[in-house]
């Protein structure tokens, strides 16, 4: 299984991004989804994840009510939708793939993507 993140790039404060990650390798994802963050020095954070048939998700409270996370599986395809974008968002964001439910570690996930750069200027 191999996953692509694409969709980062440079937006001002109070922008969007549409962020993709495309699993290929087979015929779906192994089962929840995840989109992870990290800034140079520091832990990679859990941002959100969903569920394999997208009825369930999860999010970081610090992302709560701007981003969303969201699947369709006929493509291989999960997205996260981010409005309202700050500056303390600015990280390389990755998306990683699980066997088991929705988890916030990063251990819990089996497979990840190259990361994508999203840079909120001020």
């Amino acid at each position: 299984v191999q996953l692509q993140a694409s969709g980062g790039g440079l937006v001002q404060a109070g922008g969007s991004l549409r962020l993709s990650c495309v699993a290929s390798g087979m015929s779906a994802f192994p089962s929840a989804t995840g989109w992870f963050r990290q800034v140079p020095g520091k832990e990679r954070e859990f941002v959100a994840a969903v569920s394999r048939r997208g009825v369930g998700t999860n999010y970081a409270d610090s992302v709560k009510g701007r981003f969303t996370i969201s699947r369709d599986n006929a493509k291989n395809t999960v997205y996260l939708q981010m409005n309202s974008l700050r500056p303390e968002d600015t990280a390389v964001y990755y998306c990683a793939a699980s066997f088991g439910v929705i988890a916030t570690t990063e251990d819990r996930y089996n497979y990840w993507g190259q990361g994508t750069l999203v840079t909120v200027s001020s």
